[in-house]
């Protein structure tokens, strides 16, 4: 490898390496070297990738030692939220230095999702440890991310180890949740249910509209703490009736309103009428490259924007940002241009991002991804 200063991030690029020597086939283990003969670390590579190598360890460890280590040390890192949650992120790719491997865990199944060659090639490995250190009914892998072509690999959804729904319930603070195999990631967005419980203060008889709403996890949330009516907007039919037999199941029925429409094309229908107390916004990421940077400011200014108009003065705005190529302060500027358009100030009440089982490795920037505001929204003087 090129003697280049580099701090202890999990990827080296096709740039930083001057020679590949000896027989290999891509997505298997390799050694690393500096160019003085120095051992560097372990890892997994595959030329087709940009990312040539994905390091998994600095010592000479066989991959069932990594394996069996890095997950050990991943659930350890996550024992508090284990004893106190029914669904918990297990594994967080670089963040616990499995590249390419995410793990949810709703109640007794795991849903696996992986992302490279190199990792798919360790699933059995995965899989067989898993089962081995959990209390596991089944193993299910949802792997239909598009990320996956570029590493030559095709989509896979299916049961790996015993079975189960293909809508998995579970507790979350006195609710019930669910995370749906045939929907988003890995069936749910774990990375904001404790943002969600963040709208405690703001709730209680509110007129509310959660947009982008998937399967209702913050209209939960919102009317657990009374609110008095929620309109959900997604695009998704299935989402919204898994939503509705949520709202049912914990008791909402009568209190929503549920509107199958894209989420742009109905803030631009809807009128300017302030209509709503408190507004939702949970989108999507609207980039998954730096070259679609400024794409994604225009997207998320247009619905923060249309957002600003349709509340009540003052109101509250929940704003989210999953974009991982938009900085913290990159979306406080879009969030600053909106208010300027529309005229009104925006008072930042509550500021929060990845909880503790998405950890953000501070060698590895591109594990910070999520931004989340609650804000008060009033006219100006």
């Amino acid at each position: 490898m090129n003697k280049i200063k580099r701090n202890y991030h999990p990827w080296i690029y096709s740039t930083e390496i001057s020679k590949i020597d000896g027989e290999f086939e891509e997505g298997q283990i390799v050694d690393v070297f500096l160019q003085d003969g120095k051992f560097f670390g372990r890892g997994y590579i595959n030329t087709k990738s940009k990312i040539t190598i994905r390091l998994l360890t600095t010592q000479p460890k066989t991959a069932q030692q990594i394996i069996e280590e890095r997950i050990d040390q991943a659930i350890k890192r996550r024992e508090y939220i284990l004893r106190s949650e029914q669904a918990c992120r297990l594994i967080y790719s670089e963040s616990d230095w499995l590249a390419g491997l995410i793990v949810d865990k709703y109640d007794s199944y795991i849903v696996i999702q992986i992302n490279t060659l190199g990792m798919d090639k360790l699933k059995d490995l995965v899989v067989r440890t898993l089962v081995k250190k959990l209390n596991v009914t089944g193993v299910y892998e949802k792997s239909d991310s598009s990320v996956r072509s570029k590493e030559g690999l095709g989509q896979i959804c299916e049961w790996l180890y015993g079975t189960g729904p293909e809508v998995i319930f579970y507790r979350s603070e006195d609710l019930t949740l669910a995370a749906d195999l045939k929907g988003q990631k890995t069936g749910t967005f774990l990375d904001q249910r404790f943002n969600a419980r963040a709208v405690l203060p703001y709730a209680k008889d509110k007129a509310c509209l959660d947009v982008f709403s998937y399967t209702g996890n913050f209209s939960l949330h919102l009317l657990k703490y009374g609110a008095k009516h929620v309109k959900l907007i997604d695009y998704s039919e299935r989402s919204l009736q898994i939503a509705e037999q949520l709202l049912k199941l914990n008791g909402f029925d009568g209190k929503y309103e549920l509107i199958k429409e894209n989420a742009f094309d109905w803030l631009k229908q809807e009128s300017s009428q302030e209509k709503y107390d408190l507004i939702v916004l949970d989108p999507p990421s609207f980039a998954k490259s730096a070259s679609s940077r400024i794409s994604a400011q225009r997207g998320h200014k247009e619905i923060n924007l249309r957002a600003m108009k349709l509340l009540r003065k003052p109101g509250i705005l929940v704003s989210s940002c999953c974009t991982q190529v938009l900085s913290e302060q990159d979306f406080e500027q879009v969030l600053q241009d909106s208010a300027e358009d529309c005229k009104v100030q925006a008072c930042i009440l509550y500021r929060g991002s990845q909880p503790a089982d998405h950890p953000v490795l501070l060698d590895v920037p591109e594990t910070r991804y999520l931004k989340f505001y609650i804000m008060q929204i009033w006219r100006r003087a």
